[in-house]
């Protein structure tokens, strides 16, 4: 293999992995700006093509692309110093690694705009080069010997980089599994005043309180669960570990709690910002809320509820004094997410900073999202940082690459679980959903579709935006196809034919043939 060629890939992949070493899998670390930019990119019709035909793995390709983009790009920075080296003589040995570190630092600080943590990146290209180059002499690089001791050290220099990113890894699921947002209990400092121990003392008072309350929403729900025998479907309320997650590009946001502000910008009375402090001392709210993706197929399992704790966005909007002449506004994003939405569908919006009596984790919009009841999933935004009022109407991140925006959640009955009971009986069972119209029934088909039995309902959980639980047990004669349709609270019925998620969401019956 070609001796620079080599070098670029060993460089490549050090300063990958260093930089991960000291960043972790964070906005810091150097593939990120690289996945963003290649998310941004990417065209919409693609997005869609992906998103309906590869589904979440999808992901795995952009990231793919991102880190040999950055393998590439430090890889360059590294035989670039290399090479500039060799013009300078018998100094080379010393200049080459000076050299393509520092070029690979400039490259990594360019991209993260962090130069203290871009030294992970460009230390071990240094290190490679620097092996690299003690071969400059004809003589050495004619010698088979020093051939292998060249080999040997770069594959010691690529171990020592490993263990680093490994120690990278153990700190990044160490901070996964950390909450990212304040700590339920109050610190009293030491030297407080009567006052203030009186202040921390109801502060914790209170929270103990919104804990409980959310404590006793989730045994509700529990109570109200079905009784089924199938294994490994969600109650009604979701484990925060298996609520689905999606967004447009891998890297969260870090935002803590004291540095968030939602500032309301564009056609107001006055433009005005609001701190996590203030809207946190705001009246809160407990709701169950379910959520689904746009982007999910028919009899996909992106679909979860929790119980939200946060405050009715309405108030503040009014204190605003909202105008523009579409009555629409552009909720915006850390992550530079953006998505529109008429005023008036706000008016039920919720801004919420815990998530089954959790401070919301980072992949779920630490510290504070929008829940917008009835509407589909990508519209609920996370790490929202500003709400602007428009004067006319504009296309969100979604409807530039050619999805439908922000209308209200298609209704769908799931069939996640087709169990055969010891009497021989089947079970089939799973979750409805129709946003804020609700679920009055399901009704299940065993002969695909040409008769229907009313299916066993969990009893509705309070609110506006919840799904149900069914099932229905019965006795097979024979190898069938078992069909479920939903019946919203307006008494529509889930309609029959098919269509895929693009552009405005899978819609459908679900059907699945049981052999007997």
């Amino acid at each position: 293999m070609d001796r620079r060629l080599r070098l670029a890939g060993a460089a490549g992949i050090g300063g990958v992995v260093g930089s991960y070493a000291v960043a972790g899998y964070s906005r810091q670390f150097v593939v990120a700006p690289i996945d963003a930019f290649v998310v941004r990119s990417t065209p919409g019709s693609l997005v869609a093509f992906m998103i309906t035909n590869v589904g979440e793995e999808a992901h795995l390709l952009h990231i793919g692309l991102s880190v040999a983009l950055a393998v590439g790009a430090l890889g360059a920075a590294g035989v670039a110093g290399y090479v500039g080296a060799q013009q300078i003589g018998r100094a080379s040995r010393l200049a080459a690694p000076v050299l393509g570190g520092a070029l690979a630092w400039g490259v990594a600080a360019a991209l993260t705009a962090r130069p203290v943590l871009s030294l992970g990146a460009a230390v071990p290209v240094a290190l490679l080069v620097a092996v690299e180059a003690s071969s400059l002499s004809t003589a050495e690089a004619a010698n088979p010997s020093a051939g292998r001791r060249m080999l040997l050290s770069e594959v010691g220099s690529l171990a020592l980089v490993a263990l680093a990113g490994a120690l990278g890894l153990l700190r990044t699921r160490r901070a996964e599994s950390t909450p990212a947002g304040p700590e339920s209990d109050v610190d009293t400092p030491a030297t407080a005043t009567p006052e203030e121990m009186q202040q921390a003392d109801a502060e914790t008072a209170t929270a103990e309180a919104d804990l409980t309350e959310v404590e006793r929403l989730i045994a509700d729900a529990e109570s109200q669960s079905l009784d089924w025998a199938a294994d490994g479907l969600p109650g009604l309320v979701s484990e925060i570990g298996g609520f689905y997650n999606v967004d447009i590009a891998q890297f969260d946001p870090e935002v803590p709690s004291e540095e968030w502000s939602l500032t309301f910008t564009g056609a107001v009375g006055e433009e005005r910002t609001v701190t996590f402090a203030e809207l946190t001392e705001r009246p809160v709210e407990h709701r169950y809320v379910t959520l689904r993706c746009v982007g999910e197929k028919l009899n996909g399992k992106k679909l979860d509820t929790a119980v939200w704790t946060g405050t009715p966005l309405k108030p503040i909007l009014e204190e605003v004094d909202p105008g523009g002449a579409c009555g629409c506004a552009m909720l915006r994003a850390e992550d530079d997410y953006f998505v529109q939405f008429p005023v008036d569908a706000l008016e039920d919006a919720f801004l919420a900073w815990e998530m089954n009596g959790q401070p919301l984790p980072k992949s779920h919009g630490h510290p504070v999202r929008v829940l917008v009841p009835g509407h589909w999933g990508e519209t609920n935004v996370k790490w929202v940082s500003e709400i602007e009022l428009l004067e006319e109407e504009a296309n969100g991140y979604w409807e530039q690459r050619g999805w439908h925006g922000t209308g209200p959640v298609n209704t769908v009955a799931k069939l996640w679980s087709t169990t055969r009971l010891d009497g021989g009986e089947i079970e089939v069972a799973g979750h409805a959903y129709a946003g804020t119209r609700g679920i009055e029934r399901v009704e299940v088909s065993t002969d695909g579709g040409e008769t229907w039995t009313d299916a066993e309902l969990s009893e509705p959980l309070p609110g506006d935006d919840v799904w149900r639980q069914w099932r229905h047990v019965y006795a097979p004669e024979s190898s069938h196809e078992v069909v479920v349709r939903a019946i919203d609270g307006t008494g529509a019925v889930q309609p029959k034919e098919e269509s895929d998620a693009y552009p405005s969401g899978s819609t459908g019956w679900v059907s699945k043939q049981v052999d007997v």
